[in-house]
């Protein structure tokens, strides 16, 4: 795996969630937070459930990233397909970081939750209420089923990958990026609301998406053209 790749999901990730996903998903963490976590708990029996409910969410991305690697294995024949993909790709990277600055409505539009249909509801109300621990890492794996831009941004890229095992590993990292801004909502609620600092994030995330989202789309240029470029996203060992 290239080292640019991999330090890109990584910071692209680890900023957008701070900005991203504390507005998505922040309210079904209050939510379990608030309704879940006992405040007789120690911090260590706390921090676990947090952690429970992230590793539940990675474990869906995990697996959403192995399946969309092996449908780019399978779709993918030429360099012409690959660029092609790699070209939409930075494109829609592009949009996503217009997009967190306000600048385009392009994540709102793209994100239809499911989250009111009756069977959604009835197993996060399930969920919600068990008194069991572990239902913090279910409770994960449906949270991590729903729509959201930035997810489908990643998947693409893991599709990119033309590979089980390396679509499951961007997904993966991914999750685990996504980790500290999440896992900190639930004890630092009011630092992650304060406008300023919010802002200030978003707009380096942004700047990084749309950079690393021209590098992609360039890249895929150069491979449709059958330049010697090594594409930005092609993980797979030579």
């Amino acid at each position: 795996m290239e080292s640019l790749n991999l330090a890109s999901i990584i910071l692209i990730a680890f900023l957008g969630s701070f900005g991203h996903c504390v507005g998505m998903c922040g309210g079904i963490v209050l939510a379990y937070t608030s309704t879940k976590v006992d405040d007789s708990w120690n911090k260590t029996t706390q921090s676990i459930s947090h952690l429970l409910y992230a590793f539940g969410r990675i474990t869906t991305y995990t697996i959403l990233g192995a399946i969309f690697g092996f449908v780019g294995s399978v779709v993918t024949f030429s360099s012409m397909a690959n660029g092609l993909l790699l070209l939409g790709t930075g494109i829609l990277m592009i949009l996503v970081g217009l997009s967190l600055v306000g600048k385009l409505k392009f994540l709102t539009n793209i994100e239809h939750s499911i989250s009111q249909m009756p069977w959604y509801k009835k197993i996060f109300k399930k969920l919600l209420s068990s008194n069991s621990f572990f239902s913090f890492y279910f409770l994960g794996l449906l949270n991590g089923l729903l729509p959201c831009g930035f997810v489908y941004v990643f998947a693409i890229t893991a599709a990119s990958t033309a590979s089980v095992f390396w679509g499951a590993i961007v997904m993966l990292i991914f999750g685990l990026s996504t980790i500290p801004a999440m896992f900190s909502l639930g004890f630092f609620v009011g630092l992650l609301k304060q406008n300023e600092l919010r802002n200030i994030i978003i707009k380096v995330a942004a700047v990084l998406v749309v950079l690393f989202g021209f590098f992609t789309a360039y890249n895929g240029y150069n491979l449709i053209n059958n330049k010697s470029a090594l594409p930005v996203t092609n993980y797979q060992s030579k």
